[in-house]
């Protein structure tokens, strides 16, 4: 495995890349505490500037844990890739309508009666720091790299990994 550290722009476009790819995250609140609270929580799109945006309740524990203390942990895992991406940043949360309306997704009618529901919120988390796991060619060559090596008895070199800090 290697590793490459990334900067602004390619940082950013990696951490849109694993996080939209795996679409849901553990969204982990009261970093203080152990244990601290965590829950799935779907990805609403990741922005231009590296920002993640989720629909959210606020009446929701976590929307009253980010409150109290906005620093959070977002674990994205798209397994299917061996896709992997760590993310701490600071939460913020947004009730105003023109933000609703901007990041409502129809989906969140599952959750809400709706955007104008008065509970929705939307909830940003900006990257602190980030760090990720992938393959540079996929699943299939890596799978196929680590059977070549069990076959053959010789221990996989697994250079078709990269790792790093993604720093926006």
């Amino acid at each position: 495995m290697s590793t490459e550290n990334l900067m602004r722009e390619d940082a950013i476009k990696k951490i849109k890349e694993l996080s939209e790819s795996a679409k849901i995250c553990m969204f982990c609140t009261e970093l203080g505490k152990i244990p601290g609270n965590s829950r799935p929580m779907g990805l609403q799109e990741t922005d231009d500037s590296g920002n993640l945006w989720f629909i959210s309740s606020d009446t929701s524990n976590k929307n009253f844990e980010i409150k109290d203390d906005n620093r959070v942990m977002l674990y994205f895992m798209n397994n299917s890739n061996s896709e992997y991406l760590s993310i701490y940043g600071e939460a913020f949360v947004y009730k105003d309508r023109s933000t609703i309306e901007d990041k409502w997704s129809p989906i969140a009618n599952a959750w809400f009666d709706g955007k104008d529901d008065p509970t929705v919120s939307i909830i940003r988390v900006e990257p602190k720091d980030t760090y990720y796991w992938d393959t540079k060619a996929g699943k299939l060559v890596s799978l196929l790299s680590f059977v070549a090596a069990a076959v053959s008895g010789k221990k996989s070199d697994n250079s078709d990994g990269v790792e790093g800090k993604a720093t926006i």
